[in-house]
């Protein structure tokens, strides 16, 4: 059957919020999200409902819902994998929006790489100039970078030109920490941390006791601690912080960079069946992938 443009958009706006809550949606929903009026979402969804493309929920939290034919219609899968590739706007996802396939139109120019991103969701959500990032894929863990210059609404695609692609490593943290783990005790010194610190080149340790893990110290905590006139012979206990960020060894890189971001931390302890064997660092993740 033939649909309109805003058929269209008003059935793949349904279908993603649809995925994204698992309960019927508002017609007022899906007029925000592509900017109508509720009125002409209300009108279409009877033309919809008519030709089987969504049903209708009654009651106070009905609303509509697609159906099978709709994602036939559509050419989407019902499968939900390809609905797992976020796009984000100036680092902050994008709700209403998932990635269903990338086009490299332009891969092999020497100057130039553009790409059509097609979506499920709206495009007119996206405005000329967005940076936006895609991604990570789910098989090969592509990330990509660039800044929307056009969009076709009725195909729902955004046309970007791509200023970075990274493949995350595949591999767990376990690859890339630092190991066997350099630690100090919290009835040691501020004395013993300094010369820890010298004698291996690091800038942090963690404070374990037998096998727990009671904190972790820096060479920034000791400088502070020497400015406020705390003597050497300062247990470590008294300037550590208590509260280590901890990561088990089989997690993906990329997964733990968010955490660094987030609680703005230099390093974590990286631990198996609960106990520290490792520890990464910022140094390390830029090793591996310098422009993150």
């Amino acid at each position: 059957m033939e649909l309109s443009l805003i058929q269209k958009d008003i059935l793949i706006t349904l279908i993603t919020l649809y995925h994204q809550q698992s309960h019927s949606i508002k017609g007022e929903e899906i007029a925000d999200m592509i900017l109508r009026n509720p009125g002409t979402v209300r009108n279409q969804m009877q033309s919809l409902k008519a030709v089987g493309l969504v049903d209708g929920v009654p009651g106070p939290k009905g609303g509509y819902i697609p159906t099978e034919l709709a994602y036939k219609e559509l050419n989407l899968n019902t499968s939900g994998g390809d609905y797992d590739v976020p796009i984000s706007r100036d680092g902050a996802e994008v709700k209403g929006a998932h990635v269903q396939e990338i086009d490299f139109t332009t891969l092999c120019h020497p100057d130039i790489c553009h790409a059509v991103i097609k979506l499920v969701g709206s495009a007119k959500i996206f405005e000329i100039g967005d940076k936006i990032t895609i991604g990570p894929t789910p098989v090969n863990k592509l990330l990509i970078r660039g800044e929307v210059f056009g969009k076709d609404e009725s195909n729902q695609s955004l046309l970007i030109a791509t200023s970075e692609m990274i493949s995350l490593p595949k591999q767990p943290i376990k690859a890339y920490m630092s190991t066997p783990l350099k630690s100090l005790t919290s009835t040691q010194t501020l004395r013993d941390a300094i010369t820890l610190f010298n004698r291996h080149h690091i800038h942090g340790a963690p404070v374990i006791d037998g096998e727990h893990l009671a904190g972790i110290i820096t060479i920034s905590d000791v400088t502070k601690a020497l400015d406020r006139g705390l003597p050497f012979e300062t247990k470590t206990s008294v300037v550590m912080t208590p509260d280590v960020v901890e990561a088990p060894s089989d997690i993906k890189l990329f997964e733990v960079i968010r955490r660094f971001k987030e609680r703005e931390i230099g390093r974590l302890i990286v631990t198996e069946n609960g106990k520290p064997v490792g520890i990464l660092t910022q140094s390390d993740i830029i090793r591996v992938f310098p422009s993150l």
